[in-house]
């Protein structure tokens, strides 16, 4: 299905004020509700404050969602913000603003947010989907406007629409396929069969309780440590070494394994009702504040982010 046909609309709309903000947004929302299209924003907070103030009474026919929340962790976007609306009205076209990135993102956070740009393109071709992707140009770097061409077909700017010729979204997906360096004697595991998943999430959990992530938490890094490993055990030759470590305000599991991960929407794709499989990924971009993934024909590394408690940052500085 060619561009010009296909129902799936994804554009970047770049602003620099609150009055340009609103000015894109406002009508789009607006007008969507007037023909009986389903309306979502997930917005960082103040922005999302900023929308529903504008909108007044209309809001309440809008379906709002805090994106700092929602979207900290950029891999659990298209499943659990996007696709989670979306499937829930496929008899109709869908409109949804999304804002994955500002300018409070980390560098650890951006190399999956800008891929988590890219891939919505594949995962939603030929759906009755658009997908409005605001850019505050004005305080993002310019290497950040210069993906949002890369990752968006159309640009919404100052009243106008262009076709971007910057478009090149696998590109972009390879181009931040990036190595993740830097364990630096962290403890490590290694889970040769699944009889040392337990030995394993034991391990891990002492790690995380003397580095201080809280009870819960520790629950939710054993989960990840069991999908990661299981994962690793069922789709790669070999053993899967697993580490865990402290850095900054976050606790780190990282797992590392000879296999690779050819679909680049896995861990974001809603399995099927019935499947067996394909879910381990998806859980582990539910549970985690961040997931970096680097994947190779010689070997794959996924990195896992937990917040500390007291933390007052979305994501990893």
């Amino acid at each position: 299905m060619s561009a010009a046909t296909d129902p799936f609309v994804h554009p970047a709309l770049f602003y620099r004020t609150d009055e340009e903000y609103l000015a894109g947004l406002v009508p789009f929302v607006l007008d969507g509700l007037r023909i009986g299209e389903p309306v979502a924003a997930a917005l960082p907070t103040e922005r999302l404050g900023l929308l529903e103030s504008a909108l007044g009474t209309e809001a309440a026919e809008v379906t709002l969602i805090d994106m700092t929340e929602a979207g900290r962790n950029p891999g659990r976007i298209i499943p659990g913000v996007l696709r989670a609306f979306a499937d829930r009205h496929r008899r109709t076209h869908v409109r949804i603003i999304g804002e994955p990135i500002w300018a409070g993102r980390s560098d650890s956070e951006y190399p999956a947010c800008v891929q988590h740009e890219a891939l919505i393109n594949t995962a939603f071709r030929s759906r009755m989907v658009t997908i409005v992707c605001p850019y505050d140009v004005r305080r993002l770097e310019s290497h950040v406007v210069a993906d949002a061409l890369a990752t968006h077909p159309l640009i919404w700017e100052a009243g106008h629409e262009q076709v971007s010729l910057r478009y090149a979204p696998d590109a972009v997906v390879a181009r931040y396929n990036l190595p993740l360096d830097g364990t630096g004697g962290a403890a490590s595991w290694t889970v040769r069969s699944a009889a040392d998943l337990s030995g394993a999430r034991r391990f891990a959990a002492a790690e995380a309780d003397q580095a201080g992530l809280s009870r819960d938490r520790i629950s939710d890094l054993e989960l990840v440590v069991s999908e990661l490993a299981t994962n690793s055990l069922q789709h790669a030759a070999g053993a899967c070494s697993l580490s865990i470590w402290a850095e900054a305000d976050h606790v780190i599991c990282e797992s590392r394994d000879l296999g690779q991960i050819e679909d680049p929407l896995a861990g974001r794709r809603p399995p099927l009702d019935g499947q067996p499989h394909g879910r381990g990924l998806l859980l582990v971009n539910h549970l985690a504040d961040l997931v970096r993934v680097h994947t190779t024909p010689d070997g794959t590394t996924v990195r896992a982010y937990f917040r500390l408690a007291g933390s007052d940052r979305p994501g990893p500085r």
